[in-house]
């Protein structure tokens, strides 16, 4: 692959991405997590009036990532029977279906500093077919990560043939 000091640019189709927003069982905690692990930054917050974060906003690289409470009263008062729960990965048997992409400047480093926060390294960092160094990640509230650093753009037909070439 590319030298992974020559840094390309974030494709423009993931500059721009619908914000998640994800439930945890100790919001606080998290945030500190993420701050710690991924060098976020903590937006806004919005203290649930029982206890807990209603609501609170971060930012990791540049993107946004909301996340609240999974036991606030006031998170479970606005969920209804047509609208999926607010709930935590750990509620539901610690499984998700969503996985978080960031791009990052280097990931070698922040794989470093989220697994010595806590995190659990599913994949070690590993420079990947599609043009882009990899790792993936659990964190400690159960969500899945990827962070990426982009190394080249890879044309489809070059694509396909790495992918054929890896399996």
């Amino acid at each position: 692959m590319s030298d992974p000091t020559a840094r390309a640019e974030v494709p423009d189709r993931y500059r721009r991405a619908v914000v998640p927003h994800i439930m945890v069982d100790d919001a606080a905690a998290a945030v500190d997590f993420y701050r710690r692990a991924f060098g976020a930054r903590e937006d806004f917050r919005i203290d649930a009036p029982g206890g807990g974060v209603l609501h609170a906003e971060i930012s990791v690289a540049g993107s946004v990532l909301m996340l609240g409470d999974a036991g606030t009263e006031e998170a479970e008062t606005a969920s209804s029977a047509s609208f999926a729960s607010f709930a935590s990965p750990a509620s539901l048997g610690g499984g998700t279906s969503v996985t978080l992409h960031v791009f990052v400047p280097d990931v070698d480093a922040l794989a470093e500093r989220a697994e010595a926060a806590g995190a659990q390294i599913l994949q070690p960092p590993t420079d990947m077919f599609h043009g882009d160094r990899t790792v993936v990640l659990r964190d400690p509230s159960g969500h899945l990560w990827v962070f990426l650093t982009h190394l080249e753009d890879v044309p489809d037909e070059e694509l396909r043939r790495r992918l054929a070439a890896s399996s």
